[in-house]
């Protein structure tokens, strides 16, 4: 891999569903704290990323011993008890993403149903439906990607991936842009969302669930070190990463800046949970249909990314548990004509099945984005994000207690600690406010 594969790599994982629930984030935060806040996560996310891709190889930064896994650079690092957190965080954020990206891509798909019905019923007709359907669609779809083997088998499909999201990205802020020029105003306040469109109490919960969303929309270090591995040396690895980081981090922030201004540009306090499925926008339909279609396309590769790590751990495990398995460790070659032939894994077959049918069940019972997103970003934004970047950093440079540096950095855990908590909070009371009017199973858009 070179830098181009790492940064689509990246931009492919980051610039996911979260951005369309950025101007959402920014109309709670308001035109001030709105981009601050953004701007301060960059700065954060490429900070620790840069911190965690040093801890690539332990040691010789050229030739010291690799760390193929996210885990296996806190064993190296760390050791001890951390090792196990960092493992049950990482896996279950990767769980958590693939429930969010089966719900974003069911909404999606619905977006494009929902404004085909209204441009041909003139907008009389309510369109309401059902999103099982569309959950179940997802779920086969990735059953059958999720048998691709390895992660660095993956670039083609990380790469269309890439494409897409910048396609409904810049439907969305070209959308935002015409629906400003056209009124002519450009809305939303210095301080977001006016006490009286909602309570004191749900401004202060959707400020913090903002943060969660804003974090959500950053986070991939879950997946960083597994993205280095994909790359070639010399250069060092972690020189290659760096760039890589500061190219994708940076388009993504730009991109982040416009799409979550312009929506909250054109929408005010009224700015939907997410920009293309809200309804914010019912025309030029075929357009809002290709943005959907690619936001589809899209989370299809999110979740492969995603989720190969996961399956990677499952299966490397099971086979040193279970080493005379033939049932785990056999391969049965199946002969593709002018292909090379497939590994067909029979563990691998059924477990990621099962996995796949897991999160497409609990996607089922808690179909709401916004609130979704935030948990996620929060649950995932500080230890794996900033606490075991700066933790393995420390350790790895041997920097002295106390001293500046050391000072410095547990100023910054500490403070991404308390947005993590005050983020998660937020986000737990819009879920426990949904579930109280949501049917399991039986949810109708």
């Amino acid at each position: 891999g070179t830098v181009w594969t790492a940064s689509a790599h990246i931009i492919t994982a980051v610039i996911g569903s979260g951005v369309l629930s950025l101007a959402w984030a920014t109309a709670q935060l308001g035109w001030v704290a709105g981009p601050l806040v953004m701007i301060l996560f960059s700065f954060v996310t490429y900070f620790t990323s840069t911190l965690l891709a040093a801890c690539y190889r332990s040691g010789d930064p050229v030739n010291g011993k690799r760390n193929y896994t996210y885990m296996d650079a806190v064993r190296s690092n760390l050791g001890g008890f951390k090792v196990k957190i960092c493992g049950w965080v990482q896996y279950l954020n990767l769980f958590g993403v693939a429930i969010g990206y089966t719900i974003a891509s069911s909404i999606s798909m619905m977006a494009i149903k929902r404004s085909n019905c209204f441009h041909a019923s003139g907008g009389k007709n309510p369109c309401h439906m059902n999103s099982n359907p569309y959950m179940i669609a997802f779920g086969i779809v990735e059953i059958i990607f999720s048998q691709i083997p390895d992660f660095d088998q993956l670039w083609w499909l990380s790469i269309v991936a890439a494409v897409m999201s910048f396609t409904y990205s810049t439907i969305g802020l070209g959308l935002g842009i015409a629906k400003v020029a056209e009124t002519g105003t450009i809305r939303g306040s210095l301080t977001g969302i006016s006490v009286g469109t909602v309570t004191q109490t749900q401004k202060i919960w959707q400020s913090f669930q903002a943060l969660g969303d804003i974090a959500f929309a950053y986070s991939y270090s879950l997946i960083l070190v597994e993205i280095q591995d994909t790359l070639k040396a010399p250069p060092a690895e972690s020189k290659t990463m760096k760039k890589a980081t500061l190219i994708s981090v940076g388009v993504t922030t730009l991109f982040y800046m416009l799409c979550g201004c312009m929506g909250y540009a054109a929408f005010g306090d009224l700015s939907p949970g997410n920009l293309l499925t809200g309804f914010g926008f019912y025309n030029p339909f075929w357009l809002l249909d290709i943005a959907n279609a690619a936001i589809v396309i899209h989370l299809v590769g999110a979740y492969q990314v995603y989720c190969q790590p996961l399956f990677a751990f499952i299966e490397k495990s099971a086979t040193e548990r279970f080493p005379d398995s033939e049932f785990i460790t056999k391969d049965i070659k199946i002969p593709i004509p002018g292909f090379r032939p497939y590994n067909l894994n029979l563990f691998r077959l059924v477990w990621r099945t099962i996995f796949v049918i897991i999160t497409t069940l609990i996607s089922m019972l808690l179909p709401f984005f916004n609130d979704i997103v935030g948990l996620l970003g929060a649950l995932g934004f500080w230890p794996l994000t900033v606490y075991f970047p700066v933790e393995m950093y420390i350790s790895q440079k041997k920097i002295p207690k106390w001293s500046t540096r050391w000072v410095c950095l547990q100023i910054l855990s500490i403070a991404c600690l308390f947005i993590t908590i005050a983020a998660a909070a937020g986000s737990i009371a819009g879920v426990v406010l949904d579930l109280k009017s949501i049917k399991p199973f039986a949810t109708v858009y």
